[in-house]
C-alpha cells in the first residue's frame, strides 16, 4: 500500500510533443488521432513512469494506424529529451528535470503494400463477386478489405443466401514485393424462404393477429429488405415499442427458415399533453387519452381536447374535441379503418365557426414510403362572417396520396415528404359542387453530414375547381395564408383578399413556398434563418407576401425546442409588425 501511495504521489511531468511528418494527409490525421501522448497531454498529466507507459502504448497504436493504411512494415520511433524509451537513465532524468520534457516522434512508414491476388473460396453467383470492388494494384488498406467483406456478405444475403457466411482468414503478406493476397472464404448455404413465425414478449396482443398481418411475407425469399419491411409493418401498430427479428439456423426440408420476432408492448393506456405558442394564434394546450389495444387486436381509441387562446388573430378563445377509432387490417391486411368525430369552435378575425364533424376513411400502405387514403366526411356548421350568420352542411369525398421518406418526424435532416389531396365537396344547402385540390411537399438537404447543417424547403399549391368566387365556398373551406404553416411573419390568415374593413376574405387559389437553413452549434444548440413567400387569390390579381425570420433551438432527445421570430418584408393591412413562434419540433 505504501508503494502504491508513493507511485500515485509522483509529480506530473509536463512535456511538449512533436509528431513527425508523413506524405499522406489522411495518414497523418490517423496517426495524430491515435496518439494518447497528444490527446491526453493537457487533460491527464502523469508522472515519469506513467509517461513512459503512455509512450510505449503509442508505439503499438502508431503501428496499427500505419498498417491500416497499407504500411505493414511501418514503424515509429519515440525519444524523450533525445533518449530512446529503453535508455537506462531516462526514468531518473525525468524525475530530476523540472522543465517540460521534449517528446519527439519519427515515423518510418516503409513501402506501401498493394493488393495482389484476390480470391473468393466458395461458390457464389457472378453478380455477387462484383460486390467486392477490390482490384489488384490498389493500396492494401485494411479498411477497404473489411468493407469488401461486409459488401460481399450483404450481397449474398440480398440474393436470399441468408445462412451463407463470409470469413476473412489472415492475409498473406509478401515483404519482398510489398504485395498482399486476400482470400474471402464463403461457407455456402441455400436460398431460403420465410417460414413459420413466432413471437415473444407479448402480454395482451394475439399472436394470430400478427401472423395474419405478416402472412403475405410467408414463402417469399428471405432478404434483409423483407425483414425490414416485416419489422416496419409490426411497428406501424402503436401498441408495439420495438420489434427485433431473430432468424432460425436450420431450414425445413422445403427450404423455409422459421423467424422469431422479439416484441415489446407499450402500456395499453397513456395520457399526454402538449403546449405551443405563437403571437397570432396564442397559446395552444392539448391533452389526450389513448387506448392502444382495444379487444387485444391493436385497435386504438384516441380522445383529445385542445384549447387555443391569447392570439392576435383570435377574437375569443376556441376549442377542439376529437374522438378517433383506428382498426388495423380492416377489412384486409395492410389497410386501416379510421372513424373520427369532433366538435370545434373558433373565433378568428375572418369568421367565427361552430361545427360538428364526422369522417370515415381507409388508409392503405402501398409501399414502405407510399400510402393511399380514401374517405367520406361530413360537416354541419354555423359560421358568422361580417355580421351575417349562415348554416352549412357539407359532404366531402377526400382522397390522399402520400410519400414520406424523411428520417424523422420532429427533426428531419434528409428525405422528402409529398401529399396530394383531391376532395370533391358538395354543399347540401346551396347545391354547390367544387373539387378541392391541394399539393404540399417538403425536402431536406443535409449539407454538412450528420444533420449539422440542413437546408429545408417546402411548398403548397391549392385550388378550388368549380368555385365561381370565394363566396361560393363556406368561409372555413377557403384558402388562407399567413402563420406558421404558410408564410411566417404575417398574422394567421391575414395574407390575401380583404373586405373593406381589412378582414380576410379567403380565396380559391393558394401558392406558398419557404426555405429554412438550420445550423447546429455544439451538442444542443442551433439557429435558423428562413424566408417564406406566398399569395392567395380569389379571381383577381395576386398579392404576394414575403416573411423573413431567425430562430434558435435547443436540441433534446425527443426533438428540438424552437423559438422563432419573423417580420413581414412587404407590409399590408392587418399583417402586424412581427410574429413569434414557440414549439417542439421543427417548423416543417
Amino acid at each position: 500500500m505504501l508503494l502504491l501511495a508513493l507511485a500515485g504521489a509522483a509529480p506530473a511531468v509536463p512535456y511538449t510533443l512533436r509528431l513527425g511528418k508523413v506524405a499522406d494527409p489522411a495518414l497523418a490525421t490517423a496517426l495524430a488521432d491515435s496518439s494518447e501522448l497528444r490527446t491526453l497531454r493537457r487533460d491527464a498529466p502523469v508522472g515519469p513512469f506513467a509517461l513512459l507507459a503512455r509512450a510505449r502504448g503509442d508505439l503499438s497504436r502508431f503501428r496499427a494506424a500505419l498498417a491500416s493504411f497499407g504500411y505493414y512494415q511501418g514503424q515509429a520511433e519515440i525519444r524523450i529529451d533525445g533518449l530512446a524509451l529503453a535508455a537506462p537513465g531516462l526514468l531518473a532524468r525525468l524525475d530530476a528535470t523540472p522543465g517540460p520534457a521534449r517528446v519527439t516522434v519519427r515515423f518510418h512508414p516503409g513501402p506501401l503494400f498493394r493488393l495482389g491476388q484476390i480470391r473468393i473460396a466458395g461458390a457464389v453467383p457472378a453478380d455477387v463477386r462484383a460486390a467486392l470492388r477490390l482490384h489488384p494494384g490498389e493500396p492494401a488498406r485494411a479498411g477497404a478489405v473489411l468493407d469488401a467483406e461486409a459488401r460481399l456478405t450483404a450481397a449474398l444475403h440480398r440474393d436470399g443466401f441468408a445462412l451463407t457466411r463470409v470469413a476473412l482468414p489472415p492475409v498473406l503478406l509478401h515483404a519482398a514485393t510489398a504485395r498482399m493476397d486476400v482470400v474471402f472464404r464463403v461457407t455456402s448455404g441455400p436460398v431460403v424462404r420465410i417460414g413459420a413465425l413466432r413471437f415473444t414478449g407479448l402480454r395482451r396482443l394475439h399472436p394470430e393477429f400478427l401472423r395474419r398481418r405478416l402472412a403475405g411475407f410467408t414463402g417469399q425469399v428471405l432478404t434483409p429488405a423483407r425483414l425490414a419491411a416485416m419489422r416496419d409493418s409490426l411497428l406501424d401498430l402503436p401498441i408495439l415499442s420495438y420489434a427485433r427479428a431473430e432468424p432460425g439456423t436450420t431450414p425445413s426440408a422445403d427450404g423455409r427458415l422459421p423467424l422469431t420476432f422479439a416484441l415489446g408492448e407499450r402500456a395499453r393506456h397513456s395520457l399526454d399533453a402538449g403546449l405551443d405558442y405563437s403571437t397570432d394564434i396564442g397559446f395552444g394546450l392539448t391533452a389526450g387519452w389513448h387506448d392502444r389495444d382495444l379487444f387485444d387486436a391493436a385497435r386504438q381509441l384516441d380522445l383529445t381536447a385542445a384549447v387555443q387562446a391569447g392570439g392576435n388573430a383570435e377574437i375569443q378563445p376556441g376549442y377542439r374535441l376529437t374522438a378517433r377509432y383506428r382498426a388495423p387490417d380492416w377489412p384486409a391486411v395492410g389497410q386501416t379503418l379510421e372513424i373520427d368525430a369532433g366538435a370545434v369552435h373558433q373565433a378568428l378575425i375572418p369568421y367565427t365557426q361552430t361545427a360538428v364533424t364526422e369522417a370515415v376513411r381507409l388508409d392503405r400502405r402501398l409501399s414502405r414510403h407510399w400510402s393511399l387514403s380514401v374517405g367520406l366526411a361530413g360537416e354541419q356548421e354555423t359560421i358568422l362572417q361580417e355580421g351575417v350568420s349562415r348554416p352549412y352542411y357539407l359532404i366531402r369525398l377526400p382522397v390522399w396520396l402520400r410519400f414520406d421518406d424523411a428520417n424523422s418526424t420532429l427533426n428531419p435532416t434528409r428525405g422528402a415528404r409529398l401529399a396530394l389531396l383531391v376532395a370533391p365537396t358538395q354543399s347540401l344547402l346551396g347545391h354547390t359542387s367544387v373539387l378541392m385540390t391541394e399539393v404540399t411537399g417538403a425536402t431536406y438537404l443535409d449539407l454538412e453530414g450528420g444533420g449539422r447543417g440542413v437546408l429545408a424547403l417546402r411548398g403548397l399549391v391549392g385550388t378550388a375547381l368549380g368555385a365561381r368566387s370565394a363566396f361560393t365556398l363556406p368561409p372555413d373551406q377557403r384558402f388562407y395564408a399567413g402563420g406558421s404553416g404558410t408564410v411566417r411573419g404575417y398574422r394567421f390568415q391575414s395574407l390575401g383578399p380583404q373586405f373593406p374593413d381589412g378582414r380576410p376574405i379567403g380565396g380559391t387559389e393558394i401558392a406558398t413556398a419557404g426555405a429554412e437553413f438550420r445550423q447546429r452549434i455544439g451538442p444542443h444548440w442551433g439557429f435558423s434563418l428562413f424566408a417564406d413567400t406566398g399569395a392567395v387569390t380569389a379571381g383577381g390579381a395576386p398579392r404576394f407576401g414575403l416573411g423573413l425570420g431567425v430562430g434558435v433551438a435547443y436540441y433534446t432527445a425527443i426533438g428540438p425546442i424552437r423559438a422563432q421570430v419573423a417580420v413581414p418584408a412587404i407590409r399590408m393591412p392587418g399583417s402586424g409588425a412581427f410574429e413569434i413562434y414557440l414549439g417542439v419540433g421543427q417548423a416543417f
